[in-house]
């Protein structure tokens, strides 16, 4: 049959179909138009509400972010993911757009990692096929993106136990292997583990979610910026939440960045009521390693962080051994003596020395 013929009998039998055929090849075979094969491929390459999650945060990866925060939350049936980075953004423009097949930045920087390929422009495509809603929230270019994703998992599968959280054990081998439920929080600590060199993931519920960015954007902002900055159209997306000046102002912010919640909720998190989250890492050594000091209890394989370091006493001393032998020097040219030993505090940010001073008589 010529391909006039099949296009005029699939026209009068089944309208819809001609949509999906390119061409007929004889005995059966077809050959489907691009539209047709690229749905295909993405109701495979998305089966659970834990490969939208991966395809998520490859795509915040793959945009430069080093800090990424998953809200997730479950209302009946209804999945709610939300995911908000510190990368590049995206140009309002292209808000819509990116959920087309084929549409990419990284057309020079596809990345293959455990996960298979990403960058071919078929993630969020397949997101939005296999969702019932995918939007880009808030996004510009060097400004971060907050994005979207409602699934309805009485079609879109995911596994039963989502609570559990994974633990390291170790092997009668010796080895450390991860343990628990394939779940979304063990597909995220998977990710942040595999690029614990590159970015820290946050993941909660959208309510712990917005304590940690407000409590993360009030500890980088200034007070003049906090008081006077309006809407921060300059600042991060993370940031922004800091600007909130009362309850009602915080929740609408939160709602506007995919993160709902009520203004009693806001309150807390203005009053400090709700911890912020621990970047997951940290969470699973702290988890895995309860009973171990700080330094002996990193994720396996993982290099030590800052945040919640402990310096051991051998360690301390001999930082504070080597301070007073590059003392020496000073004290004497400025008639100075040491008052104590130097004291010694550590956070996120930096190791802190301070070294007790007083004239000589």
């Amino acid at each position: 049959m010529a391909d006039e013929t099949l296009t005029e009998f699939i026209d009068d039998v089944c309208g819809e179909s001609r949509l999906r055929v390119e061409a007929d090849l004889g005995d059966g075979f077809v050959r489907l138009r691009s539209s047709e094969a690229e749905r295909r491929q993405a109701a495979q390459d998305i089966r659970s509400s834990e490969d939208i999650v991966i395809e998520l945060l490859r795509n915040a990866r793959d945009a430069g972010a080093r800090h990424i925060f998953l809200a997730t939350q479950k209302v009946g049936e209804r999945r709610l993911l939300t995911v908000i980075d510190d990368g590049a953004g995206i140009p309002e423009a292209l808000h819509e757009r990116v959920f087309e097949p084929r549409v990419t930045s990284k057309l020079d920087s596809a990345h293959m990692d455990k996960w298979g390929m990403h960058g071919r422009g078929m993630a969020l495509f397949s997101i939005s096929v296999n969702a019932e809603e995918a939007r880009v929230l808030q996004s510009a270019p060097n400004l971060g993106t907050s994005l979207a994703v409602t699934t309805d998992t009485a079609r879109l599968g995911e596994k039963t136990d989502q609570s559990t959280f994974p633990r390291f054990e170790r092997e009668s081998s010796g080895a450390w292997a991860m343990r628990g439920p394939k779940n979304i929080l063990r597909t995220t600590a998977e990710f942040a583990l595999e690029h614990r060199g590159d970015c820290e993931v946050f993941t909660g519920t959208p309510v712990e979610v917005a304590a940690t960015l407000y409590d993360r954007g009030a500890a980088s902002l200034s007070p003049a910026v906090r008081a006077f900055g309006g809407q921060g159209l300059d600042l991060s997306f993370v940031k922004r939440l800091a600007l909130a000046s009362d309850p009602a102002d915080l929740s609408e912010r939160c709602e506007a960045m995919g993160l709902p919640l009520s203004e009693r909720s806001a309150r807390r998190i203005l009053d400090g009521a709700i911890a912020p989250l621990e970047n997951l890492t940290d969470r699973m050594a702290n988890e895995s390693f309860p009973a171990a000091p700080s330094r002996e209890k990193p994720v396996p394989g993982a290099r030590g962080r800052a945040r919640g370091l402990k310096l051991a006493p051998e360690d301390a001393e001999a930082l504070r051994r080597g301070v007073a032998r590059l003392m020496e020097p000073i004290v004497e040219g400025y008639y100075l003596e040491a008052a104590g030993q130097a004291d010694i505090s550590v956070n996120a940010e930096a190791i802190r020395i301070t070294v007790p001073i007083r004239r000589m008589p």
